[in-house]
């Protein structure tokens, strides 16, 4: 089973240090009596406006009321969803830091349910961005349409402060006022841009700016993914097993920039974007878990599709620094294709250690889906 705890809009939490737990324990009693595992999942992202939210919670008014707290583009839209990591060691709320803030939280529960860490409950899902996902906020779905570059999401002024602090140290304080001012919009196609566009004669991807721009977009995100899981290792010990996010940014894979995932942080132009992250993992005793298994690259023609070879590489990445890797579908899909290409995603390379099936809906327990489903569970089942 899996248990999502929203950190935003008081599911758990409605004051700075005053947890509210009620209800927990009887479930997790329930769990244990039908000898039943958990996978906890530490949201603190904004629920609402991504893939298959059906609910609104936010991030907590006393935590956000100061302003200048989220991730923003280059026209200074605010992307609401997640605190950006140039706050992580910056006081936000009673104050903490954004970092306390999320240990705090991680340490109460560990602290109220610590009888059951490692029997009933055996792996905390730590969230580290927009949809629980170590990445930028760079598609949102009200201004982005599949399957288009997206926008770098470096724009606000702790970031920009940041980033001039960088170039300095680079020896090229000219490279650090503000983000490429050639990479098009959320919908444009990577071509139809000056820094996306291998054969552009100007400040491109490639060009020595251009590397210098993407190392650092991409180190901070791995950075901040580092101080989260640290923390959570710090907390939970070896009590249970620490998991996290990466997200499955399969479009424009095979356009040589390989634009959506630079601007979702992934700085893969280069073909080895995702070993930085599977070290860092590693460095935690974290699981990667990676979605999209059940998409195949000729479901999405005309959009640089590679899902297939993205969980190849993800996969190979974390197999090369010893992790664990555990998969989830991206989509809600309940078709025999889907489910074939999940088992034969599990046991590509190296066997899945474990696998989530997202999207429970109702549409599952229809008649045409049901029995196909649970073949599909019998099927996972055997591969153990």
């Amino acid at each position: 089973m899996v248990l999502w705890l929203m950190y935003g809009g008081g599911l758990s939490k409605k004051n700075p240090t005053n947890y509210n737990w009620k209800g927990y324990s009887d479930l997790f009693n329930a769990v244990k009596n039908n000898g039943l595992k958990l996978q906890v999942v530490m949201s603190f992202h904004t629920c609402g406006g991504n893939v298959g939210d059906e609910c609104n919670i936010t991030l907590p008014l006393w935590a956000t009321r100061n302003g200048n707290v989220y991730y923003k583009d280059q026209h200074g839209n605010e992307q609401t969803d997640y605190i950006t990591w140039a706050k992580d060691n910056t006081p936000i709320g009673g104050g903490r830091t954004p970092v306390q803030i999320y240990s705090d939280f991680m340490k109460n529960f560990a602290s109220t349910f610590s009888s059951f860490l490692g029997s009933t409950i055996v792996e905390i899902q730590v969230g580290l961005g927009p949809a629980g996902e170590m990445r930028y906020p760079s598609y949102p779905l009200d201004r982005w349409n599949f399957p288009h570059v997206g926008e770098f999401q470096c724009y606000d002024s702790s970031m920009l402060s940041d980033l001039a602090n960088y170039a300095r140290q680079a020896g090229h304080p000219e490279w650090g006022s503000s983000g490429p001012n050639n990479a098009g919009n959320y919908n444009s196609w990577p071509d139809d841009t000056g820094f996306f566009n291998p054969n552009c004669a100007c400040e491109n991807f490639k060009s020595p700016y251009g590397q210098f721009f993407l190392n650092w977009y991409s180190s901070r995100l791995i950075d901040h993914g580092d101080r989260i899981l640290s923390a959570a290792k710090n907390i939970f010990g070896t009590r249970v097993a620490i998991a996290a996010k990466v997200s499955g940014v399969h479009w424009q894979y095979f356009h040589p920039s390989h634009a959506a995932e630079l601007t979702a942080g992934y700085k893969n132009d280069q073909g080895n974007g995702y070993e930085p992250i599977a070290k860092m993992f590693g460095k935690n005793n974290a699981t990667m878990i990676f979605t999209c298994l059940e998409m195949k690259d000729t479901e999405q023609p005309g959009c640089g599709c590679a899902p297939e070879e993205l969980v190849k590489q993800t996969k190979q990445s974390a197999q090369r620094f010893g992790l664990p890797y555990s998969g989830e579908n991206a989509l809600p899909r309940y078709d025999n294709t889907a489910y074939s290409q999940i088992l034969s995603q599990a046991t590509n390379v190296k066997l899945l250690h474990a696998f989530t099936y997202l999207r429970l809906g109702n549409t599952l327990f229809d008649a045409s889906n049901w029995p196909n489903f649970k073949n599909f569970i019998q099927n996972m089942h055997n591969l153990r």
